[in-house]
């Protein structure tokens, strides 16, 4: 398995939900932080969408903006005044999930947003959403000119959301998580720094060590058994992977190890010497020194902040 899907596996992109939202005249709502990404299709109208104090965004029809670590933000009309209250969708996604949510003035321009949330692990994530900028915003996605995966994409999303069919929940977490691969890859492909960890992904020998990294943690794995998987030497090797990646080989190696095992910890289903097996230690108290001197916790008493 290549690096790029080692990873989404290890996000574990899931309980994908959808609402719509039909804003009228002058509107603001508001969106809290969770861990999950978000997206945004606007079907009909515009929106601004205000990330932080420094970034605005015009979002109109047919565009897709996509915050993948679902930051604080706020959605609103041109023209509305500070005394306008803030709807807060936050909760909205369980509690009126496939519904149409109007709300706004009585009169003004109408507005159509598909408004898409999918759950995500953040911590597995981290490499992964400090790679990415604070959104992606793709333009014109429902003009011939788009990319045509994102079309099918869309068209098929657009298919499961009407109609109500067995299985439809997981056929939804697998076409926002393919949406959000093809997002991720789009973005990749027009990078122009190539130190950075997602120039990794797709370079051609490093990409090999990333993904024998995420597939096989558990193998004792060295600076020079992870340059012979990428055909080079170790002095090479290490010093391409710093340069792009930011971190040694085996600094990175650690940190995806033990990010793996605090997951397998809050998900309870092996003992802690398992999962220090499953990480590559053969020693449960070597295991358990560094995972405190990491989380400043030992592994049990992490583990029962999640029982």
């Amino acid at each position: 398995m290549d690096a790029l899907s080692k990873i989404f596996d290890d996000i574990h992109l899931n309980r994908s939900e959808y609402i719509y939202l039909k804003p009228q005249g002058n509107w603001v709502h508001c969106y809290q932080e969770q861990d999950a990404m978000i997206g945004y299709v606007v079907l009909v109208g515009s929106m601004m969408l205000q990330l932080n104090s420094h970034t605005q965004l015009y979002v109109e029809a047919g565009d897709l903006i996509l915050i993948p670590s679902g930051q604080n933000h706020s959605c609103s009309s041109h023209t509305h005044s500070n005394l306008v209250e803030a709807l807060d969708i936050t909760t909205l996604f369980d509690q009126k999930r496939q519904e149409t949510i109007e709300f706004g003035s009585p009169s003004g321009e109408s507005t159509l947003i598909l408004a898409i949330r999918c759950h995500l692990d953040t911590l597995m994530a981290r490499p992964l959403l400090h790679a990415l900028p604070p959104y992606i915003h793709i333009h014109h996605i429902t003009g011939s000119a788009a990319p045509e995966w994102l079309q099918i994409g869309l068209h098929f999303l657009a298919i499961e959301a009407y109609q109500i069919r067995p299985g439809r929940d997981k056929i939804l977490d697998h076409l926002v998580s393919i949406l959000f691969i093809e997002c991720v890859r789009d973005y990749i492909a027009q990078l122009n720094d190539s130190n950075n960890w997602l120039s990794a992904l797709s370079h051609p020998e490093l990409s090999n060590a990333l993904a024998a990294i995420h597939s096989q943690p558990e193998l004792a794995w060295t600076v020079e058994t992870l340059a012979e998987q990428c055909c080079m030497s170790r002095s090479k090797f290490a010093t391409l992977f710093s340069q792009i990646v930011g971190e040694t080989p085996l600094a990175y190696l650690q940190q995806y190890r033990f990010r793996l095992a605090s997951q397998h910890l809050r998900a309870g289903q092996f003992s802690i010497q398992q999962i220090a097996h499953r990480v590559g230690y053969s020693s449960e108290t070597a295991f358990s020194q560094t995972f405190k001197k990491l989380f400043s916790l030992t592994p049990s008493q992490y583990r029962q902040q999640f029982q």
